[in-house]
């Protein structure tokens, strides 16, 4: 899955869910960004490198394999297969995202 499907699939997930009344990055590096933005009415999904309330450090790779169920949110975390900083309770919120 590259950084295009993990947009359109989060724009897909986001679309359907709750607000998060926050907002979130999935840094993939050299990969790109994709942006969730949970404050808008409704919910927005970007590609634009802006600053968050909670940044996720992620490869693509693990980042495909949240969005297809293939890696467990709290399992990810806890691995190490990616780092949260800021507000980690807008981190807890992506349960209900992925």
């Amino acid at each position: 899955m590259d950084m295009q499907a993990c947009t359109e699939t989060l724009r897909t997930k986001m679309g359907a869910a709750s607000g998060l009344n926050a907002t979130l990055k999935f840094d993939c590096g050299a990969d790109g960004v994709v942006v969730l933005d949970g404050k808008s009415v409704p919910n927005a999904v970007h590609n634009d490198d802006v600053e968050t309330d909670c940044t996720v450090a992620i490869t693509l790779e693990n980042l495909a394999a949240l969005l297809t169920g293939e890696l467990e949110p709290a399992t990810g975390f806890m691995m190490g297969k990616f780092k949260v900083s800021g507000d980690m309770s807008v981190a807890m919120k992506l349960q209900r995202v992925v």
